[in-house]
């Protein structure tokens, strides 16, 4: 049997660095929420937190909050999101609503995400009235089909921005320029975080307008590479390396049987963050950099010298790496409107699911202990119902 999480504070020490990677997806971000409950509760708490898009969001509620109030926050923004007036129009919106049947069930879905798309979700996003498309506008921040207003007067109420710029805990967002096409990250190592770097990460066209800061305007990263995971890999200065890297967009699927299914996959392919490409390049550098380290170790000191071979030590290196991959298996219902499907019913079924899948690889105490390969660089991957190390 497994030790519970909370045994293990000295095997939590190994590592100098406990990183929170939160992908984009929307409505799917309830999952990433479940992720941090149980690492809250089991006590593994991260000091690098990094997110796009909606992982931005959930990134800043847990960063921008203390300790013991980061669930409750989270559980705040994801209610009030997921608060829908569905029962107006005759779709019950309620976590004990019974789905049996698989049809309805996607019916059922698909109405809500249809209501969303028509009226907005509450203190996050409402419709431009008229419709920006009929009015075109000299303001990149005014050309979307809605307004992100509600969503930034929920984020100033529930994040404490002096915290964030002024904590143990790094935050790392990602957008990208409109102008330049590059993706820029706005991380408290260099940046002054406050509310427009989130909602820029988020800032999806067109549903989202363009974020103006400090001249400039920003899409939501995902715009260019949904992945944040070589943000912590590709950085030399934090030590060894816990990291939780949560997907919610799933590369690998089966066929597709209808066109719902096909539009669904599409959107599944197109959104994921290719981490485990990601996990296998990293593996391979970390493998040539441990490598590199052991052989200027063994070079003479006079021929250590040289400018190039000074190069060559700035590149080599010994860090250790554990990466515990979670990613989110969505049910056949969901159908391709899973990220603006923003019930109550469903939120919590993504909540319990990010809970669940975190609980499993916690449950496990060899990814809380230093990889002694070659290489220093470890995967567990909890893509399934199994447990598999190594694999990617």
């Amino acid at each position: 049997m497994a030790r519970a999480a909370t045994d293990r504070p000295k095997q939590r020490l190994e590592f100098d660095t406990i990183a929170l990677l939160l992908q984009g997806g929307g409505a799917l971000g309830a999952y990433e929420a479940g992720v941090y409950q149980a690492l809250a509760e089991a006590k593994v708490l991260p000091n690098w937190v990094a997110g796009i898009s909606i992982g931005a969001v959930n990134a800043a509620l847990i960063a921008g909050n203390p300790p013991e109030r980061r669930v409750v926050r989270l559980r705040e923004f994801w209610e009030a999101v997921s608060k829908l007036p569905f029962g107006l129009f005759g779709v019950p919106d309620s976590p004990s609503l019974d789905l049996k049947n698989l049809e309805t069930h996607r019916l059922v879905n698909q109405t809500r995400a249809f209501f969303v798309a028509m009226f907005g979700v509450p203190s996050f996003f409402v419709p431009r009235f008229p419709p920006m498309e009929f009015l075109p506008s000299e303001q990149p921040d005014k050309l979307s089909f809605y307004d992100v207003a509600p969503l930034k007067a929920t984020l100033e109420r529930l994040v404490d921005f002096d915290r964030i710029n002024n904590s143990d805990v790094r935050l790392t967002v990602r957008a990208v320029n409109v102008r330049t096409g590059k993706l820029t990250s706005f991380d408290t190592a260099t940046h002054k975080i406050d509310v427009r770097h989130i909602v820029a990460s988020g800032s999806l066209p067109p549903g989202f307008s363009a974020t103006e800061i400090d001249g400039e305007y920003y899409w939501d990263g995902g715009v260019a590479s949904n992945s944040i995971l070589h943000v912590v890999l590709d950085s030399p200065s934090h030590g060894d390396t816990l990291v939780f890297q949560t997907d919610v967009w799933s590369a690998s699927g089966e066929l597709p049987r209808d066109m719902t299914d096909v539009d669904a996959r599409e959107k599944d392919i197109r959104f994921s963050s290719r981490s485990r490409a990601a996990i296998d390049h990293f593996r391979t550098l970390q493998s040539v950099r441990h490598a590199l380290r052991k052989a200027l170790e063994a070079m003479p000191d006079n021929l250590r010298k040289s400018a190039k071979i000074e190069r060559l030590d700035t590149e080599a290196d010994e860090t250790s790496y554990n990466i515990v991959h979670l990613i989110y298996k969505a049910k056949s219902y969901e159908g391709v409107s899973k990220d603006y499907e923003f019930s109550r019913q469903t939120m919590e079924e993504h909540w319990r699911s990010g809970h669940e899948d975190a609980s499993r690889a916690i449950s496990h105490p060899e990814i809380f202990e230093r990889p002694d390969m070659n290489d220093g660089f470890r995967v567990f991957d909890f893509s399934g119902r199994h447990f598999s190390e190594g694999e990617s």
